[in-house]
């Protein structure tokens, strides 16, 4: 399956899953972490892979006339449903129906890493983004992809069997709270996601490794987590 199809089959439980306050991490403290890199609100504002629109929302509420696109017809829906005031198209990211230089910032949060073309989505930000513009980005980070912990210690070794450095898929099935996902999503290295970036005419400003803070852990187990990285955020602007 493309990573289009398998999110799409998976929207309904998505939608549940990202609307329940307090539940995953973009909760707790992703969305706090993520926002302070986006600029101020400015002529127009992208959200690439929007989903069901929290983020969209968020960056409305911040003053941001935002426009949303996403793959999945499931999701676009509930996004207009939820907001009918912003405007949510649906399309990939690789082919955005939009003029060029027709925003000024755009974000693709937690959505790169969901998308079958990687490159592709890159050079459409870049075209659809005035010069100048800024994107800000958002992704599992490439270590944690890579491997996992081998059990749920503290200090638990964290294993990584196969390949860092070759892009592969994997699957994450989780359950918590009585709700359940399958997350498909494409492994890249570090280089492999910053090399498109600046590939499709981008100049990289910041790099953040953002991992649990330690007022965010709810259990001994969490705090395996303060010891690796479990996003990586990315600013760059269009040259």
């Amino acid at each position: 399956m493309t990573l289009r199809d398998e999110w799409n089959a998976e929207a309904e439980r998505w939608i549940a899953w990202a609307r329940t306050p307090g539940h995953d991490s973009y909760w707790q403290f992703h969305r706090d972490e993520f926002l302070p890199l986006v600029p101020h609100p400015g002529r127009r504002t992208l959200d690439v892979g929007c989903g069901e629109g929290r983020v969209s929302r968020d960056l409305a509420a911040l003053g941001h006339r935002v426009t949303g696109a996403d793959a999945s017809p499931t999701l676009v829906r509930a996004a207009r449903e939820a907001s009918p005031e912003l405007e949510f198209v649906e399309a990939d990211a690789a082919s955005l129906p939009f003029g060029d230089a027709t925003f000024d910032v755009a974000v693709a949060f937690m959505s790169l890493q969901d998308v079958d073309d990687v490159e592709g989505a890159l050079a459409e930000a870049a075209r659809v983004l005035e010069p100048g513009g800024v994107l800000c980005i958002a992704l599992v980070h490439p270590l944690n992809s890579a491997g996992t912990f081998a059990t749920r210690d503290p200090d638990s070794p964290f294993v990584v069997e196969e390949s860092y450095l070759e892009r592969r898929r994997y699957v994450e099935e989780q359950e918590r709270d009585g709700l359940a996902m399958r997350f498909a999503s494409d492994h890249r290295p570090f280089a492999g996601w910053v090399n498109p970036l600046l590939d499709s005419g981008f100049a990289l400003q910041r790099v953040r490794e953002v991992t649990v803070p330690r007022d965010a852990v709810r259990d001994p187990a969490s705090e395996r987590w303060l010891r690796i990285p479990l996003f990586l955020h990315l600013r760059a602007t269009r040259a």
